[in-house]
């Protein structure tokens, strides 16, 4: 049986072992730094054990045995986590690097990985992992794609290879981040603008003659939720968008704006709506002007 580890234990890595099932892959082993913080220790410690996971103590304990490592923590400590990682490995062994950054940043990863003897793999994770847990979309790509692919879909996972070095999945990844995520902030800059100035019940039924049945309302309130409970990850994520454009000799203006309105919105301190569907935009708006117009 492959042992597994996994560096970082938060959404993602909590919903791909929810979807094989606990316990469906024998022990499995992780190791969050979140541990090491009295504050966040307890919270980290509980989710462990719902998820039948061994905490470890350090990342030389969680990936002492694992054949398979998934290296999903936030994208500005992809870095860190797989320098801290690669004396640790076993020869051999598969790194995934589910993080969400650059092409290049990528490559400077799989250097270290590949130099200590482990065998990297660049994973692009294409979609929200809920709901679909551990079936969500994923891209690989680099030399051992071929090799890691059927070990992954017996787990089972949703994957596609894209041929070509590390890096190959994650450009689709960035590039369609530009779009994705720098609609969010230019829905939620609008949806803002729309409501202090109170012309919603003229401009957002005018958007259907432009984009017919896009729901506008049910979109940006989307948005607005993903940005506020995620805002922090998807900023780190657009940082590395924005350096895979200037590796790429392209302007990166969108990005970098993009970085600064999921970091506001992530910062609002205001509760998101429990289930966005609840809500609607012009509510979340209104909710969130005041902590927009100080700026």
């Amino acid at each position: 049986m492959t042992r597994i580890a996994f560096i970082g234990m938060g959404e993602a890595g909590s919903a791909l072992i929810t979807g094989w099932g606990i316990g469906a892959h024998g022990p499995i082993s992780a190791f969050d730094k979140k541990t090491d913080y009295a504050d966040t220790k307890p919270v980290m410690d509980e989710r462990y054990a719902e998820l039948g996971v061994t905490g470890a103590a350090d990342l030389a304990e969680a990936l002492a045995e694992a054949d398979l490592v998934f290296c999903v923590v936030t994208a500005d400590q992809a870095d860190a986590a797989a320098k801290a990682a690669a004396p640790h490995l076993k020869p051999g062994a598969f790194f995934c690097d589910c993080n969400s950054c650059a092409p290049s940043s990528k490559q400077a990863s799989a250097k270290v990985i590949e130099a200590a003897g482990g065998r990297y793999v660049d994973v692009a994770v294409m979609a929200p992992v809920h709901p679909k847990l551990n079936m969500v979309p994923l891209l690989i790509s680099g030399p051992h794609a071929d090799d890691i692919a059927p070990i992954l879909q017996a787990l089972p996972m949703s994957l596609r290879i894209i041929p070509g070095e590390v890096g190959r999945a994650s450009t689709i990844k960035m590039v369609r981040s530009v779009l994705i995520k720098g609609l969010e902030a230019l829905t939620s800059e609008f949806m803002l603008a729309v409501q202090a100035a109170g012309v919603a019940d003229e401009v957002l039924p005018s958007l259907a003659n432009n984009y017919p049945g896009f729901d506008w309302d049910a979109q940006t309130t989307y948005n607005f939720e993903r940005s506020m409970v995620h805002g922090v990850r998807r900023a780190a994520e657009m940082v590395e968008v924005a350096k895979t454009l200037d590796d790429l000799g392209l302007p990166n203006r969108m990005c970098k704006a993009t970085v600064d309105w999921q970091l506001q919105l992530a910062n609002t301190d205001a509760a998101p709506p429990a289930n966005p569907k609840d809500s609607n935009a012009e509510a979340m708006a209104e909710m969130l002007l005041p902590f927009f117009k100080a700026h």
